[in-house]
């Protein structure tokens, strides 16, 4: 959840994480009550990760990077797009005829969408920003990813300040909700 280093760093390391568990996914034959572990596993780590880009990343795009609106609002409809394919996937179980696909459809648009970040928008923020800044920004992140939300919640709003101030409040129930369920541990 928390690696260090600035922020491209600390991302770009969330996403290696992703895809691990997205091999792991891949690797189970369909059906496989594993999968549904798995599933929640890059659910909860793909929230975190999704919620400190919105509060951090894309304001400081925004910010520092020439054509940083168009950018980050890109990176935002993107972020809306798997959270809806997350909120679908939360209740069903492995079994069911519709997971496979639609979690295989999540797996490449998440790709596609780590690709675009890494191949775009960190270089420009890389060459924008001082590495101070960046440092700075690596912080924010992982504060937010472990204050953040666990659980998909697509009508939540993705842009500050309302997502700075309603995060970690879903945070709190949602860590409190796998708590008692034992979502997560694995």
């Amino acid at each position: 959840m928390g690696h260090g280093g600035n922020v491209i760093a600390e991302l770009t390391a969330d996403h290696r994480e992703v895809a691990e568990l997205f091999d792991r996914f891949r690797a189970l034959p369909p059906g496989d009550d594993r999968r549904r572990t798995i599933v929640d596993e890059f659910t909860i780590e793909l929230v975190r990760h999704s919620v400190a880009e919105e509060q951090y990343l894309y304001p400081a795009v925004r910010e520092h990077v020439p054509g940083g609106a168009t950018l980050a609002d890109k990176e935002i409809a993107d972020h809306a797009a798997v959270e809806r394919l997350l909120k679908e996937l939360e209740g069903m179980d492995a079994t069911d005829s519709r997971f496979g696909p639609l979690a295989e459809r999540l797996v490449s648009e998440v790709t596609e969408h780590i690709a675009d970040e890494e191949g775009t928008l960190f270089p420009a923020l890389a060459e924008a920003c001082s590495p101070e800044r960046l440092e700075e920004l690596g912080e924010q992140v992982r504060t937010a990813k472990k204050l953040g939300p666990t659980r998909p919640h697509p009508s939540a709003p993705d842009t500050p300040p309302a997502n700075k101030l309603l995060a970690p409040g879903a945070g709190l129930v949602d860590r409190a909700r796998d708590l008692v369920t034992g979502r997560g541990r694995s």
